[in-house]
Formats: C-alpha cells, sequence, structure tokens
C-alpha cells in the first residue's frame, strides 16, 4: 500500500511482509567507481548481486565490556574474566560471578573487552589480599568492606576516590608496573585467541577513564591492529603518566599510530553523566571558547558516540526536546556519575546527541570544523564480564544487580538526598555496523566512515540514505540499498550543495528483529541552523504501520499497545514487519547547515521490570516503568551549501 504524505513531499511504502528479509539481507552491493564513472557499461548479467561490494548486512556487537580486570567491576563483584566475555558473546553458556546460569539469545559478531585503562589488574590482586595492598589504608578498607558483604559500597567508594585523586603508593598500578603489564598482556591474549575471521571478531581495546570531579569523560578506545601492534604500548591512563584531558588521549592514539603503523579510534562514552561538559562550546580546563585545533583533532580520533547503554539513554532529554513525544526515554539526570554534584538544566545542552550535533553546526561556521560530526551506535558498559541486556534476560550493569528478587528496589547509587534506583538500569543496548565482512579491519573501517547505527537492545535492520534523486520507485524493489548506493550516501555520510531546484531526499527501510516486536514508525530528526545562525530541530514520521493519520496538530496518533504486564508478554498484532518510505524535506532551505537521522521505534513492548516481577512474584512500586518502545539511531547525514 501506499500515500502520499506531508502534502505531497514524502511517498512512503509499508509493507507487513517477511519476504523483504531475506532480500534485504542479500543486498549485495552497487557498482565500483570505475564502473560508475564509465557510465554504468557494464555489459549486463542475469544475477542482480554480481559485480556489487558495498555491505550486505549489518554486524551487531558490543564496544564496552567490564570484566574483573576492572577495579570497579570487580569490587561490585564481578568475577570473569576477559576470556569468559568473549565466551558468551560467542554464545556459550556460563555461570555469572553470582552463580546464575546465562546464555544470549543469539551470539553477537563482535565485541571489545574495554577494562578501565587505570588500575588495570587491580582488583584480582586486592580480592586475593595481596600484602602490599592491605598495608595501605584505602586497601585495607577496600578489602574488608569487600569480604564484609558491602562490595557495592567499596566500588562507590573506589569510584569517588578515583575521581578525587586519591589513588597513592601501592594501590597506584602504573602502567610501567609487571602487575599492569601483566593484566594488558592477558587482555590482549584474550581477544587473540576469541577472534575468528569471518565468524566473530574480537577487537583489543580498553576504557580511558577521566573522571575528575565524578564528571564522566570516558572514551572506549579501539584498536584494529592485531597483537603485534598493539602489544607494542599500554593503555593511555587518567592519572599519572597520563592525564584527564582528551586532548592528551588524543596525543596518544597519534603517537600510537605514528609508533606501530597501525590504527586505532576512540568512542565517546554516553554523556549524561558528564554533567555539561561532553560536547563543550567552552572547553574545560582552558575556559575558553573551542578552537579549530580542538575540532580538528575531535573530529578526526572521535568518529562515534555511544548514544544508549545501560546509564540510560543519550539522544535527545524533554527539556531540550520538549516537541518530541519520544524524547522522554530512560533518563539518568540526577548529577554527574558519582552523584556528588546535581544535575541543573544548563547542563543538559552539552551532554545530549541531538543538541552536541546541532552545536557541531554552530561551531563548524564559527571555527571552520565540526567536532561533533559523529555517528550513532550503542553499547553496555555492563560491568559483569556478560553482554545480556535482552529484556527478558538482563544481567545487570553491575554484579550485584544481576538477576534477584529486590535488584529494582535497591538504590543503585546514593549521595544524599540524590539517587539512582535499580529499576532505573537501562537494559540497552547495541552498535550495528554495516560492513563488508565480519573482521576487524571491514568493522574498524564501517566505523570509521560512521556506516553504524544504535540499538538499545532489538537486532532490527535499519537502511538511512540521502542524495537528492531517490523516488517513490526506489521504496517499491526489494534491494533498496542498490537504489541507496548509487543514488546516494549511507547514513555517516556527506550530501550538498544541492543542484538547482531540488530538495534532499532520503530512503530509509526497516525491518523488525525476527524475534522481536513489530515496528511502531520510522521518523527522521532533522537539525539546521538558519542564515541567522539560530538552531532548530523538527521530527517528521515519514513512514508507519497500520492505517493511521496525522491529527490536526501533525502528529501521528499512538500504535497501541498489546502489552500483558502481569504475564510480561505482548502480541504483533499491531505495528508492521518492514517500513520503506522515501521522503523528500518540506522544509528544506539550500543555504542553511543541516544534518537527518533516522529513528525507528518499536510497538511497546515489556520493559525488563515486567520480566522480573513475573518471575520473581513481586510487585513494584507504581513508579516504576513496565512496559517501554525499543529504539534504533542511525548515524546522521549531513547536509553543506555551497561555500
Amino acid at each position: 500500500m501506499a500515500w502520499n504524505l506531508l502534502q505531497g513531499t514524502a511517498i512512503a511504502t509499508v509493507m507487513a511482509s517477511t519476504l523483504w528479509a531475506p532480500a534485504l539481507g542479500q543486498d549485495a552491493g552497487t557498482l565500483s567507481p570505475e564502473e560508475a564513472e564509465r557510465g554504468h557499461k557494464r555489459p549486463p548479467v542475469y544475477s542482480p548481486y554480481a559485480g556489487r561490494d558495498f555491505p550486505t548486512r549489518p554486524f551487531f556487537g558490543d564496544t564496552h565490556l567490564h570484566t574483573s580486570f576492572s577495579m570497579d567491576a570487580g569490587a561490585f563483584g564481578a568475577r570473569l574474566t576477559p576470556r569468559d566475555g568473549y565466551r558468551l558473546a560467542k554464545g556459550e553458556e556460563l555461570i555469572s560471578s553470582t552463580g546464575q546460569a546465562v546464555r544470549l539469545a543469539r551470539p553477537l559478531d563482535f565485541l571489545v573487552v574495554a577494562d578501565h585503562s587505570d588500575n588495570m589488574g587491580f582488583f584480582p590482586d586486592l580480592f586475593g589480599g595481596k600484602p602490599e595492598l592491605l598495608a595501605d589504608p584505602l586497601g585495607r578498607k577496600w578489602y574488608d568492606m569487600i569480604r564484609s558483604g558491602n562490595g557495592g559500597e567499596a566500588a562507590i567508594d573506589i569510584i569517588t576516590s578515583f575521581g578525587a585523586g586519591k589513588f597513592k603508593g601501592p594501590i597506584l598500578y602504573s602502567p610501567d608496573s609487571s602487575q599492569y603489564r601483566s593484566a594488558w598482556r592477558e587482555t590482549i591474549n584474550a581477544a587473540e585467541e576469541a577472534n575468528e575471521p569471518g565468524r566473530f571478531t574480537a577487537f583489543i581495546g580498553f576504557e580511558w577513564t577521566s573522571n575528575t570531579g565524578g564528571n564522566n569523560l570516558h572514551r572506549n578506545v579501539i584498536f584494529r591492529d592485531d597483537a603485534q601492534r598493539a602489544s607494542q604500548v599500554v593503555p593511555f591512563t587518567v592519572l599519572p603518566p597520563g592525564s584527564d584531558n582528551p586532548r592528551d588521549l588524543w596525543k596518544w592514539m597519534a603517537a600510537y599510530e605514528e609508533k606501530t603503523g597501525g590504527d586505532v579510534l576512540a568512542i565517546a562514552h554516553n554523556g549524561n553523566l558528564s554533567n555539561g561538559i561532553m560536547f563543550p562550546m567552552i572547553e574545560p580546563g582552558r575556559n575558553a571558547p573551542i578552537d579549530r585545533e580542538y575540532a580538528e583533532i575531535r573530529s578526526e580520533w572521535e568518529r562515534l558516540y555511544e548514544v544508549t547503554q545501560i546509564k540510560g539513554d543519550g539522544e535527545t532529554h524533554p527539556f531540550l526536546s520538549p516537541n518530541d513525544e519520544f524524547a522522554n526515554f530512560e533518563r539518568w539526570d540526577e548529577g554527574n556519575l558519582d552523584l556528588t554534584v546535581a544535575k541543573t538544566p544548563d547542563m543538559l545542552e552539552f551532554e545530549y546527541a541531538r543538541s552536541a550535533l546541532k552545536n557541531g553546526l554552530k561551531l563548524e561556521k564559527e571555527v571552520g570544523i565540526n567536532p561533533y560530526k559523529f555517528g550513532m551506535i550503542g553499547s553496555t558498559d555492563a560491568h559483569t564480564g556478560l553482554t545480556a541486556v535482552e529484556e527478558d534476560n538482563f544481567f545487570g550493569k553491575a554484579s550485584n544487580s544481576e538477576p534477584s528478587a529486590d535488584r529494582t528496589s535497591h538504590p543503585f547509587v546514593k549521595q544524599g538526598d540524590r539517587v539512582i534506583m535499580g529499576w532505573e538500569q537501562t537494559a540497552s543496548g547495541y552498535a550495528a555496523v554495516w560492513a563488508t565482512e565480519n573482521t576487524r579491519e571491514a568493522l574498524f573501517d564501517a566505523m570509521q566512515r560512521r556506516e553504524t547505527y544504535a540499538t538499545t537492545g532489538p537486532r532490527m535492520l535499519v537502511r538511512f540514505f540521502g542524495g537528492f534523486d531517490f523516488v517513490a520507485a526506489d521504496a517499491d524493489t526489494r534491494s533498496p540499498a542498490a537504489a541507496g548506493y548509487t543514488k546516494g550516501v549511507p547514513m555517516g555520510g556527506d550530501i550538498g550543495p544541492a543542484p538547482a531546484g531540488k530538495a534532499p531526499t532520503f530512503l530509509v527501510a526497516a525491518l523488525k528483529d525476527p524475534l522481536g516486536a513489530n515496528l511502531d514508525r520510522y521518523q527522521i530528526v532533522k537539525g539546521w541552523m538558519d542564515t541567522a545562525g539560530e538552531l532548530h530541530e523538527r521530527v517528521y514520521d515519514v513512514a508507519w504501520s497500520d492505517d493511521r493519520k496525522p491529527g490536526g496538530d501533525g502528529k501521528l496518533p499512538a500504535v497501541g499497545n498489546t502489552v500483558d504486564v502481569a504475564n510480561a508478554t505482548w502480541t504483533n498484532t499491531i505495528g508492521a514487519a518492514e517500513l520503506v518510505s522515501v521522503w523528500s524535506d518540506p522544509d528544506f532551505h539550500p543555504a542553511e547547515h543541516a544534518f537527518y537521522y533516522g529513528r525507528v521505534i518499536e510497538i511497546p513492548t515489556p520493559r525488563w521490570t515486567a520480566y522480573d516481577a513475573k518471575y520473581f512474584g513481586v510487585s513494584m512500586p507504581p513508579e516504576v516503568p513496565m512496559t517501554m518502545q525499543e529504539r534504533a539511531y542511525t548515524s546522521p547525514i549531513w547536509y553543506s551549501p555551497a561555500r
């Protein structure tokens, strides 16, 4: 069925059929640049897939998993190692740190064990009672707390002490120590053993954990390389000889590439616990406006942003996007990482992806480079060694919040009157990468070109292409990517300036997770800067399920709700299996810089709290959400006018 939307500016096709699933999975590429230059003169062949080389499927994984090698994860109770993390991700069944059997519904395609670079390997020694650690007052204090069953309190104290710079003497595992180097060697070896090119990718990586004053500026650092190169360095830390300044991390990354000939990238941690400094306009430390050097270096090394994870969602916030009915989603906005400083509304603009993308347009005008030109991914940030974030298989942020009857009712973080409750943990998320094959090289290269999207957990397939020549018929093909790559650019790309008389057009397609819920709608989020320098945003519904029509206010009616909360079930009797559309921007101005990204919303399903209530036979307080609408966010496509 097809119809006109927005007064003829969009033509959408919505088909509730599974026939597209194998077709989309087999999208096999477009003509090479050489063939395109020859005017598509290649002799015709029967097979529509012959000679095509674009990415044929998304690979799903996690770029942010912690094990017992991270000191906070260990204090929280994690006993699993990097090798265990890879085993679960590859489909094995494990016994968790709390003695519970766990297995993923489906294996992942890739994983980065990203243990904290500072004090890597410290916790196994502390837990084992190493004498020199117990001789230190803080080491003895944490050891006693952990042994007496207060590991959660010890972990928060460790995080707070780290942010306050209290790690000194024997409890500081410097990167030149034998203990540290042994842990890094074990981390590398675990990735090398798990890596199976073509079947499963195990990246070498770590998390740089800038947390001064409790403000989260963490970055996950990922190597494209194998042990031969990665073992030539030790991870960059925050404490001496490292630095809490992102500029110094970028210098370390440049030095690594120069020394080894390898490749490395950094992924900014979701910014909702940074208290307004993850995406600054005034650079922290220098107290000066972002300059061209900062913008240029950050845009080179940080091509991706972790927009959703267990500690909340980072796309946008109701305060920033009051007209977006889906903005109030899985919010963590009480304060910074350890809640030592309360959140204030003025901080929010510099923490969330959408406002950062808008401010990036402004900075590009001011300094000539956009430092916030990032793609989107999700990941877990689980501190359990387990990448288990399906709603019905959620093993929590840390081992002290693995499944139990009371994990929802206990504070996860508490500081004075500020508290994050256990039920506020978010069962999220995963990174989806459109790559040509499942190898370190192909996945890394796709991340660099930002051909990625984030999901809050489901493995829906999402396409997003932009250009100026898409037409309605492009949405009718069983291989939409053939038109997408031939006529435009994929998510993460750039278009513009616009040909005379043309507006950007977008080819979008989404296919439900075969084990998950139907789709409610596909939206395009636009942000732009007008010629007066003012920033704007708007959310457009471009394809949707069922026989709904926008109301007088332009809003699409809700899709409905089939969730049986008591039994933690739902039915796919509403929604669509797939959504495909070609949409043209009805508000386009060729002189305005803009970005566009896709947001795909599922129908309502039970939240993990509903599964817990059913399994453990407990009642949840009225403030606990029991349903949710899972979603995906694509990397943007940027429009630039003629200079």
